[in-house]
């Protein structure tokens, strides 16, 4: 027993004394230049065996594209792409949408979106600059550490990257918010619980460490003209549950300190530069906000991003990732990362940590690797004997509500008239891309921003059945409409499958089929009518609100 514990501090230390702690773990990890797809695989397969649980088969192809194409290009495929896709023959199919839709301008518009919601915290109305920095970003398949860095240190002065400091500016008024978010959105934790005591429930985190990382924060300020600047000094204090008064260190929560440098100041330059910082506050026409030498911001994008520091940041990218695309995390609740709350497939997220640190902390090759693997296609129906897998064990696609521009988008689309839709492969299609997430967005904030454990509210369920708009927008009678499509076949069958093709992505089973024939039949003295009452019960149908 001895003799154990002796040989587990023998390797504490060398941890401990380790450079880069991935060095360590990758001799237990799958080989670098293993695939991702086939990294994620082996790891999902590894844990399913050890609970002894099998997974759903693959979902069918109809399902398959729905999904890809709703979690890559925000919108539903259109009817001819669906069509299209599950009449393939070719074994390379699935792998060739993939690098059809990261191709195209959807995808950036799309992942403009999600990372917008990601750092805005679900908040609503973004600046447009803020919106077009995140799409020229993406556009330039920018690494997320350069962004993290624009967004924490970005210039004033130069236009480019300007608008990355909505980050800061959107939250520098509220050093609890600035603190709690960057925190929790950049590196996984949520250190708001230790800011009046160490956390109650968490072992990691103490007070020091909500103080250590307000203190990276503490001399940011705005101008008159509203520019992010910096003091030239500036401490945080703050009382343990003893009442005992502390002065927080500059802390990253690695536990890592950084110390300002110790500069000698008269106190004739104190009031000097305190003086600048209040001019720079009541007077527009200040000029430039002077520089400190000592940036406590510009400390914190360094720690972050250091080679024996960087586990936090890097595991957090994956994690919400991961989540994006599979509906909850390796780590969940998203900001949980803490010893008490481990991954559920810590090879994996380690696996995958490494990869995206090895490969300059690459989104899309982390993002291509997630939706080419098996446990991304595989069916949400489980339709096999015994128990399904949990959640957790990503045996099964989770359903996921669409988010509130992808639903306005993808109704848009549904509601054309397919015959009319510009080929997404065209070079005009950049255009009407453009043009259709312009026009979503009011309706987009009509809907509810979905959480955890989402369900359909009041309002959206009055809006389809009692707005107007609704009606009119969606199921008018147009020739550009799905409506004016479907009135020029005669046959009724015909117009089923097209309304299902266009809405949902997929063949009328034959109960449906049945039970639409007679509704229409029944509908032969206004067949126009008719027609509109039924696509927009496909239109309002859970089917269509859902990624499943």
């Amino acid at each position: 027993m001895l003799r154990q514990f002796c040989w587990m501090l023998m390797v504490m230390v060398v941890m401990h004394r380790c450079a880069d702690f991935a060095e360590l773990l990758s001799a237990e990890l799958l080989p670098a230049e293993t695939p991702v797809e086939q990294a994620i695989d082996h790891y999902i397969q590894l844990q399913l065996d050890t609970k002894q649980k099998q997974p759903a088969s693959l979902a069918d192809e109809s399902t398959l594209i729905r999904r890809t194409t709703l979690d890559l290009a925000g919108r539903i495929a259109t009817l001819s792409e669906a069509q299209a896709y599950v009449a393939a023959t070719e074994t390379d199919k699935r792998s060739k949408l993939i690098e059809r839709l990261m191709a195209s301008p959807d995808f950036a518009y799309h992942f403009r979106n999600s990372l917008e919601g990601l750092l805005s915290d679900g908040q609503r109305n973004s600046p447009g600059e803020w919106r077009e920095y995140l799409l020229k970003a993406i556009r330039e398949h920018r690494p997320w550490d350069q962004m993290f860095r624009e967004m924490m240190t970005g210039n004033e002065e130069d236009v480019a990257i300007k608008p990355a400091l909505t980050f800061l500016r959107s939250r520098a008024r509220d050093l609890d918010q600035l603190t709690n978010d960057t925190s929790s959105l950049f590196f996984g934790v949520n250190v708001s619980c230790a800011k009046c005591h160490d956390h109650p429930l968490v072992d990691d985190w103490k007070q020091e460490h909500y103080f250590g990382m307000s203190s990276f924060f503490q001399r940011i300020y705005l101008t008159k003209t509203n520019l992010v600047a910096e003091k030239f000094s500036g401490e945080v204090k703050y009382k343990t549950t003893k009442g005992e008064e502390k002065l927080a260190r500059i802390m990253f929560l690695t536990g890592t300190v950084v110390e300002p440098p110790a500069v000698a100041k008269t106190p004739e330059q104190i009031k000097e530069e305190n003086d600048a910082v209040h001019r720079q506050t009541q007077d527009d026409k200040a000029g430039p906000p002077p520089k400190p030498d000592f940036s406590p911001r510009a400390k914190l994008v360094e720690l972050a991003l250091q080679a024996d520091q960087n586990h936090f940041f890097a595991r957090n990218a994956v994690n919400r990732i991961w989540a994006l695309y599979f509906g909850r995390g390796l780590v969940h609740p998203l900001d949980q990362m803490h010893s008490a709350n481990p991954s559920t497939h810590p090879e994996l997220l380690d696996w995958l940590s490494r990869d995206l640190v090895a490969h300059q902390y690459d989104l899309q090759r982390l993002i291509r690797g997630i939706v080419s693997s098996q446990a991304y296609g595989r069916s949400s129906v489980w339709d096999s004997a015994g128990d399904p897998p949990g959640p957790e064990q990503f045996g099964l696609a989770l359903v996921r509500p669409l988010s509130s521009r992808q639903y306005s988008l993808s109704l848009r689309l549904a509601s054309l008239n397919p015959d009319t839709m510009t080929a997404t492969s065209a070079p005009e299609w950049v255009n009407r891309r453009d043009e259709f997430e312009r026009n979503s967005d009011d309706l987009a904030n009509q809907f509810e921003v979905p959480g955890e454990n989402f369900q359909i509210s009041v309002d959206e369920a009055l809006l389809f059945n009692n707005s107007a708009r609704m009606w009119d927008e969606f199921v008018r009678d147009d020739g550009g409409m799905l409506i004016g499509s479907l009135k020029q076949k005669a046959d009724q069958s015909a117009q089923i499958e097209t309304a299902f093709w266009a809405i949902l992505g997929r063949a009328a089973m034959p109960a449906e089929r049945s039970a639409c024939e007679d509704f229409l039949t029944q509908k032969a003295a206004n067949p126009v009518l008719g027609l509109r009452q039924f696509v927009w019960s496909l239109l309002a149908s859970p089917e269509l609100r859902f990624n499943h």
